[in-house]
């Protein structure tokens, strides 16, 4: 497996499904992405916006795993990084395997601690029929699987670019899995 590492960046300054490639990104604790529309102390997705506009904004940075945009691909589907609204698309990680409250040092100071799960909403499926589906399945214990990401809060800001070693610091045991947020 490839070592761990930047592979695409990606941020809006307004709320739309897929962001635009940029080179670096600057990481602000409490905060998230620095001119991100999901950056802030509180929630910042407008569905969570609405139900409770005080609740902490635990998805102030999405990632997403390469490899999946590979595994969509052999379902037929095209998903380029970016598209799916992440801000750091990462390769050579198994983002979803990893437990909440992992620290990922991303580059030489950012720190982000994950939080849990991103949960793939009906906008997927406006943006490719039958998507949602391979990010949204249950598998045979009838547990909904979810690939569309992580999300996770800056404990540390910094600035991110492309290349970027990922280094991992996993919590203290027992492990608890990510679920979402």
């Amino acid at each position: 497996m490839a070592r761990p590492h930047v592979s695409a960046l990606h941020a809006s300054e307004r709320h739309a499904f897929s962001k635009a490639p940029v080179q670096a990104l600057t990481l602000v604790a409490g905060l998230g992405v620095a001119g991100d529309v999901h950056a802030g102390a509180r929630v910042r997705h407008r569905s969570r916006v609405r139900a409770d506009p005080q609740q902490p904004n635990l998805r102030q940075v999405h990632l997403i795993h390469s490899a999946l945009f590979q595994e969509l691909a052999s379902a037929g589907h095209s998903v380029t990084a970016g598209e799916l609204g992440e801000n750091v698309t990462t390769t050579g990680l198994d983002l979803l395997g990893l437990p909440t409250g992992t620290v990922l040092r991303v580059g030489g100071e950012a720190l982000i601690a994950l939080t849990g799960l991103r949960n793939p909403c009906a906008q997927i499926e406006a943006f490719q029929p039958g998507l949602l589906q391979h990010l949204a399945h249950k598998n045979e214990a009838g547990e909904i699987i979810r690939k569309a990401g992580v999300m996770a809060v800056v404990i540390r800001g910094g600035q991110v670019q492309l290349g970027d070693p990922i280094a991992v610091s996993l919590p203290p045991e027992p492990h608890s899995a990510l679920v979402p947020v």
